[in-house]
């Protein structure tokens, strides 16, 4: 399926599937107006094509001890290949960093690391992030409210 571009049944199926992706197949094909078996097909084709990429049960962080998040912004030394893959493939071992963007203006990643209290991020800047060598600045923003998060992403930009 070279270029599989879904159709309005394959994107109702992905709508419903990021908001409740351990719907059961018969009642996620009575929403669709599918019958079970080509719906599940169609479950299956939309993953084999990498439209879905994982099923997850996403936590309440504050409800297991995680309450802070701290945006970091990282500044590199110098912003090569080699330093740029070097730093990603550290920060990937560290469990605490939820998301790490690779940006463009004044700094080179975006980190969001979640952390029960202020010593424990103190901890991580010190025992982790600052000793990355390559390092040239690191600028730290603390979540004082979270306004929105949501996980479902707009369909509506989707090729047709």
């Amino acid at each position: 399926m070279a270029n599989y571009i879904p159709d309005a049944t394959d994107r109702k199926i992905l709508e419903i599937l990021q908001t409740n992706a351990t719907i059961p197949n018969i009642e996620l094909a009575d929403k669709v107006c599918l019958s079970p078996s080509p719906c599940s097909r169609r479950v299956k084709n939309l993953r084999d094509e990498g439209f879905l990429r994982q099923a997850v049960t996403l936590l309440e962080p504050a409800k297991i001890g995680l309450p802070v998040s701290v945006f970091i912004q990282v500044t590199l030394n110098h912003q090569v290949k080699s330093d740029l893959e070097m730093f990603e493939n550290t920060v990937n071992e560290w469990p605490e960093v939820m998301e790490c963007y690779l940006m463009t203006g004044d700094f080179d990643y975006l980190i969001r690391v979640v952390v029960p209290d202020l010593q424990t991020y103190q901890r991580f800047l010190d025992d982790k992030l600052t000793q990355v060598p390559g390092i040239d600045h690191i600028k730290s923003s603390f979540s004082i409210k979270q306004v929105r998060y949501k996980t479902e992403l707009p369909l509506d930009f989707m090729p047709r």
